[in-house]
């Protein structure tokens, strides 16, 4: 009788788990994504991005450099939602961790000159590390550059204070320190902002000066940009978009994060300059460009609260787009992927 009623229960749990993961998926599934997917495509860009603030973004601004173009900017929405200011392509935007690819462009010229090896270990160079940082007699700083070290991301640590500007980088870093390793060093992929910021201390002692200096004397004004800034408290504030999270009416304008590979401020079209020359050889020399690949990517997402931002090349038809949004949390997180996809295919056909 007990064997009986087991095999029954088997029967009728194959016949409701099945309806169980189908209601599960309908009341979960952003649909505000699902109807995007598949609406057609608006005839222009502009058109998209006013879709998008009526799917509930505060803000876009979006950047379009094809070549043998003039390049486009468009915005919808507003830069400010308290003052009600409208959104601006010029405006300053926090872009979070694309600054990822400055510090790896940054570390790519160090080791072409022999200042780094992506050999060295992070014992090598920061020894304090050793015994905090678990295996970082191991991991190279290849293994960093390229998310495969280990070293446990500060974000996902419980407790990481989102919603927080911490006081300095032994902050974010303590979140991280005298915890177990997520993988052995190289076995997998794993992001890790730990990691680039481990990278930024390791330039500054490298240089003996900010890794931050050097971006702007090395990659920076080679490129003639000059509205892309290192940290929030370089910048006046009116002249950054605010952003806004889902639930929180609060504007996390002032919302810093000074962590290395997540702190920069730019505006799309210097991000796009720098995207294209990147690509193009045009930012780095042959033996760095070799370099470079080795290591990392050629483009990037950011998030941080009220931010989200998307900078990609598309070498099919030599056109970089970068796409702003002034909003997280709800269904934003899927929708901007969608969005920018379909920005950049209104933009290329």
């Amino acid at each position: 009788m007990k064997k009986l009623n087991q095999t029954r229960i088997i029967r009728i749990l194959r016949i409701i788990m099945p309806i169980v993961g189908i209601i599960t998926a309908v009341i979960f599934v952003p649909w505000n994504a699902v109807f995007l997917w598949v609406s057609p495509l608006p005839d222009t860009v502009q058109e998209e991005l006013d879709n998008a603030v009526e799917l509930g973004f505060d803000g876009v601004i979006v950047y379009v450099d094809q070549a043998g173009e003039t390049p486009a900017f468009y915005a919808a929405g507003l830069h400010n939602r308290d003052e009600q200011v409208p959104a601006d392509p010029q405006a300053l935007f926090k872009i979070a961790s694309i600054s990822k690819l400055y510090i790896a462009a940054a570390t790519t010229m160090l080791v072409n000159d022999g200042t780094l090896s992506l050999d060295g270990t992070l014992a090598d160079y920061l020894p304090d590390m050793v015994g905090r940082i678990e295996n970082a007699d191991r991991i190279t700083l290849r293994m960093m550059l390229q998310h495969r070290s280990g070293i446990p991301n500060f974000v996902d640590q419980p407790g990481y204070p989102w919603f927080e500007t911490l006081p300095d980088r032994n902050a974010y870093l303590e979140f991280a320190l005298d915890e177990p390793a997520d993988f052995e060093p190289d076995a997998r992929y794993n992001y890790s902002n730990t990691g680039y910021l481990l990278i930024g201390n390791i330039l500054d002692n490298a240089l003996g000066y900010s890794h931050h200096q050097y971006i702007t004397e090395e990659i920076l004004q080679p490129l003639g940009l000059t509205d892309t800034y290192s940290l929030l408290e370089q910048v006046e504030s009116r002249e950054i978009a605010s952003g806004y999270h889902f639930g929180i009416d609060e504007d996390l304008l002032e919302l810093d994060h000074i962590s290395p590979g997540g702190s920069m401020v730019a505006t799309a079209e210097d991000v796009g300059i720098f995207l294209r020359a990147l690509n193009d050889g045009s930012l780095l020399n042959e033996d760095e460009q070799a370099i470079y690949s080795s290591i990392y990517e050629y483009e990037h997402t950011g998030w941080v609260p009220g931010y989200q931002s998307i900078a990609r090349y598309d070498a099919d038809t030599d056109t970089v787009v970068v796409l702003f949004a002034s909003s997280t949390g709800g269904d934003t997180e899927a929708l901007i992927h969608i969005i920018y996809n379909r920005v950049k295919r209104i933009a290329t056909r």
